[in-house]
């Protein structure tokens, strides 16, 4: 079975002008050199100190770039990114005539008649569809037009029904999970889930990024999460024996991501959010430091 949903928490930023590659690839998390061959990839923009600042997609689409965001901090996106334009030949502009959405299960790349293959992207009339790039089976993103979404064969599902599957898989959705001007790439899987490119030379934010990665200083990891009572909120701390053990993310039902001190999680006690037991549940996808 095959389901889609729109998801209106996300938008789009076009980004065109000759210069719209070179900008990007110092500017972003990854190497737009595989945009311009055609794949879509997961990225972030950072602070200079290597802290988040937005995560997104980024698609080719013609002779301008798409960059799927979060929609209530789009313009703090595009106000971030200008400031950085100084003579490029660039523009930035927010688009809303294509609707950004996400289809998944078994069949969903066969029945929208394209591939499993992340990074994946096919064009549609005057929209496109893009095959998650950060994991096999997370699902195939589309940004249609409304009549196009409309016509698309698949079951009509909700975004909160898609919140358990990325959930399960452990993928991070923007700030709902990663803390603006706190959080760091490598703590929320970006190097597993393909959102960091090590080699691709300088950007914004890359100092501290590769210095985690090659010092091997992560201490906190992004894991899903079962959840054993009532849903804690997001940012409310989890314990150990007392002790200071990470913080809840977002949830859907019984299941959550949460940031997880790895010493508390290499314990393997049981984590509490007041009355609430958590348990971490590392997906295969995830590397740790005493498999790598």
């Amino acid at each position: 079975m095959a389901y889609c949903t729109a998801l209106p928490h996300r938008a789009l930023v076009a980004v065109g002008g000759e210069d719209r590659t070179a900008f990007l690839q110092g500017m972003i998390s990854n190497d737009m050199r595989n945009v311009e061959a055609g794949a879509a990839l997961w990225a972030a923009f950072l602070t200079p100190q290597g802290k988040f600042l937005h995560e997104f997609f980024v698609i080719p689409h013609g002779d301008t770039v798409l960059l799927e965001c979060e929609r209530d901090r789009r313009d703090d996106l595009i106000t971030r990114l200008s400031r950085y334009k100084l003579r490029a030949k660039v523009t930035l502009a927010a688009l809303d005539t294509l609707n950004v959405g996400v289809a998944w299960g078994d069949d969903a790349s066969t029945t929208l008649e394209t591939t499993d293959r992340p990074g994946t992207v096919t064009v549609r009339g005057t929209g496109v569809i893009y095959t998650d790039p950060r994991l096999q089976g997370a699902g195939v993103r589309f940004a249609l037009p409304a009549e196009q979404v409309e016509a698309l064969p698949l079951t009509p599902s909700t975004p909160d029904s898609y919140d358990v599957h990325r959930i399960g898989l452990g993928l991070p959705d923007g700030s709902r999970d990663l803390e603006v001007e706190k959080a760091l790439l490598l703590e929320n899987g970006f190097e597993e889930l393909h959102g960091v490119d090590f080699k691709k030379g300088c950007y914004i934010g890359q100092e501290l990024t590769a210095r985690t990665h090659y010092r091997a200083l992560i201490k906190k990891r992004l894991m899903p999460v079962t959840i054993a009572g009532a849903t804690p909120l997001p940012g409310e701390a989890l314990t150990l024996d007392g002790k200071d053990a990470g913080e809840m993310k977002s949830a859907a039902g019984a299941n959550g991501l949460a940031l997880v001190r790895l010493d508390a999680w290499k314990s393997g006690g049981s984590l509490t959010a007041g009355d609430t037991r958590i348990t971490p549940v590392k997906p295969d996808w995830m590397q740790l430091p005493q498999e790598q």
